[in-house]
């Protein structure tokens, strides 16, 4: 799931530029790290190379691809120069780099350390960004563990509300509403695979959450049939019934909805508002509008 391409392509673009006014001779030196990682030309040590040398160099890797050589210029400049303006530009560097090439541990780290060193800085906003990319990037199918998930729509969250008016925060936005459904799909994937099981009750507690937490996903409206076919299999008609009035209210043109409306019906039973279950306050609140 990578994202901003855009937003840190422009970054580097800039900070090239940046770099080529000062020197007013972009690239000027590369030659001279012909030698090995961390050596010039004659072996000599990167210790005699400027600060403006080795970013340039850390800029050439990048653009070859080479994200793990770029991050290990960057950090060279974070550690020979670490007072430098350069210092700055090469620590958000260097968790570019790291993120480009999929360390996201060393990418939240040097984002972790800019944001602690330049909390006010402009790029302040980029570093927690990339931060939340370092987890947002790792989420994988639903089938495994959603603690990445967690922790991604947290710092997505801190960007959104710490930086409001960057031009991440839309981003951040975005990837919140799409982590946010990804663990709804999770509690439907174990809510599906007690149901298959008839271990109704257990079914019943992981559709209740996608219900109750997470209304505004796409997996409200299944989670409101399979409650249905969970009650109807324990017998609670109430609640069943309940279940698909709420699905003939909110999600009327989905295919879930038929399906309840036939199991319901079928059974001779109308869809609407029964007991006085937890999906009664559920009606009340999403079809009434009635939330004290």
């Amino acid at each position: 799931m990578a994202g901003g391409t855009m937003l840190r392509t422009a970054l580097i673009t800039a900070l090239a530029l940046s770099v080529a006014a000062c020197s007013g001779q972009s690239g000027r030196g590369l030659g001279l790290f012909e030698g090995q990682r961390g050596t010039g030309r004659n072996g000599a040590p990167i210790e005699s190379f400027s600060a403006q040398q080795i970013f340039e160099r850390g800029e050439f890797e990048n653009e070859r691809g080479r994200h793990d050589e770029a991050a290990f210029y960057f950090s060279e400049i974070e550690r020979l120069y670490p007072y430098s303006e350069l210092a700055k530009r090469a620590l958000i560097m260097q968790a570019f780099s790291y993120h480009q090439e999929k360390d996201y541990e060393s990418s939240r780290s040097a984002s972790q350390r800019y944001i602690d060193f330049y909390p006010a800085d402009e790029d302040a906003a980029y570093a927690q960004y990339l931060l939340a990319l370092s987890y947002y990037d790792q989420i994988d199918d639903v089938g495994r563990d959603q603690g990445l998930t967690f922790q991604a729509l947290q710092s997505l969250r801190t960007v959104i509300e710490r930086y409001p008016d960057s031009e991440y925060a839309r981003s951040a936005i975005l990837k919140f509403d799409l982590a946010f459904d990804h663990l709804a799909a999770k509690e439907m994937e174990i809510g599906r695979y007690y149901l298959r099981r008839d271990h109704f009750g257990s079914a019943i507690n992981r559709f209740r959450v996608v219900v109750e937490d997470f209304q505004t996903t796409t997996h409200t409206a299944e989670a409101l049939h399979r409650l249905v076919e969970a009650y109807l299999s324990l017998g609670l008609t109430d609640e069943a019934q309940t279940a698909g009035a709420i699905l003939g209210f909110n999600y009327q043109s989905t295919d879930w909805y038929e399906d309840s409306y036939k199991l319901l019906t079928g059974r001779g039973l109308e869809l609407e508002a029964a007991g006085d279950g937890w999906l009664r306050q559920i009606y009340r609140q999403m079809v009434k509008g009635e939330w004290l």
